[in-house]
């Protein structure tokens, strides 16, 4: 078969079988022919039938087959690019015509680290509700570690929050980048100076923030000793803010949920920029597609938006 471009068929999508373009997409999902076969449990020639057949219809070969699986052409990465969007659009089809004659019920339960600032976020959620009303929503606040464990429990569908891997039954979309400074209260007297020497730091009274605390500050207090001198414990980082701007110790927050209090003059950002630990937060969801229709619905709004934001 020739890779030369193929001329244009104007009635190519009345000719072609729908179902050839989702073989197509389990071969290359699977690695190859045979794995396809025994994934989809039927005959390997009939799966290699399937994909002549479509590359008959295309004018052109989508794949390269050697012994350990298939490589794809230019005309198969396009290929697949596109049956990915229309598999997709066929997925998401029940739910859009749910939500478009107004049948959309159902609860969107979500579980987030406190203190989070994301306008994208705050905005997926009024957008959401506003296009679907009778839709209950749902927001537990907890550690990044639990976080991950009511997601692949099942407790919650959705998730917002910071992972130091990867788990493979999690559905990974970055949000943002979130950093973090060290603060002390007015009281203390490095209010108004920056620190180079984190080392110097030691011996002050610090407030930690428990199982919430990011592995990257973990590490970081470790290394300086930061925190052998523990005066303060809060799980929530609005409550770790309160005690910091009190006066119980010095400690890290993330900067958005710190800035109106730095504003106010309560808070002070003790080190230099360069020196601020920044990780992702991440939008999580379990790794199975199938999803109740007010789930989805959601996550769509919320990646739809991230990606806008992305994309500016």
């Amino acid at each position: 078969m020739s890779d030369r471009a193929p001329l244009i068929d104007k009635k190519f999508a009345s000719r072609v079988d729908w179902n050839l373009m989702r073989t197509f997409v389990d071969i290359v999902r699977a690695g190859g022919i045979g794995a396809a076969a025994r994934q989809l449990n039927r005959q390997q020639p009939s799966i290699s039938a399937a994909l002549k057949r479509l590359e008959e219809h295309v004018g052109t070969t989508l794949l390269h087959r050697h012994a350990t699986g298939v490589e794809m052409t230019a005309a198969g990465k396009a290929m697949m690019s596109l049956c990915e969007d229309m598999l997709e659009s066929a997925r998401m089809m029940p739910h859009q015509i749910a939500q478009a004659t107004k049948r959309v019920e159902g609860i969107v339960r979500m579980q987030i680290v406190s203190g989070l600032v994301s306008t994208e976020f705050d905005e997926a959620i009024a957008s959401f509700h506003r296009r679907n009303p009778a839709i209950h929503v749902e927001i537990r606040v907890s550690p990044w570690r639990q976080v991950l464990d009511a997601l692949e429990q099942g407790e919650v569908e959705i998730g917002v929050g910071y992972d130091s891997s990867v788990r493979g039954s999690l559905m990974y979309e970055p949000l943002l980048v979130e950093r973090q400074q060290l603060y002390c209260s007015r009281s203390s007297a490095y209010f108004g100076y920056r620190v180079s020497r984190l080392g110097e730091l030691k011996d002050q009274d610090f407030v930690l923030t428990g199982e919430d605390e990011i592995e990257q500050i973990t590490h970081l207090r470790r290394r300086y000793r930061l925190g052998t001198r523990v005066s303060g414990l809060a799980e929530d980082i609005n409550e770790a803010r309160r005690l910091i701007v009190h006066g119980i110790g010095i400690g890290f927050l993330p900067i958005l949920a710190a800035e109106s209090e730095v504003a106010k003059g309560r808070l002070w950002p003790m080190l230099h920029a360069d020196f601020e630990p920044s990780y992702d937060i991440f939008l999580l969801a379990r790794a199975e597609t199938a999803r109740d229709t007010a789930t989805q619905l959601f996550w769509d709004e919320v990646i739809r938006r991230i990606r806008a934001q992305h994309r500016s």
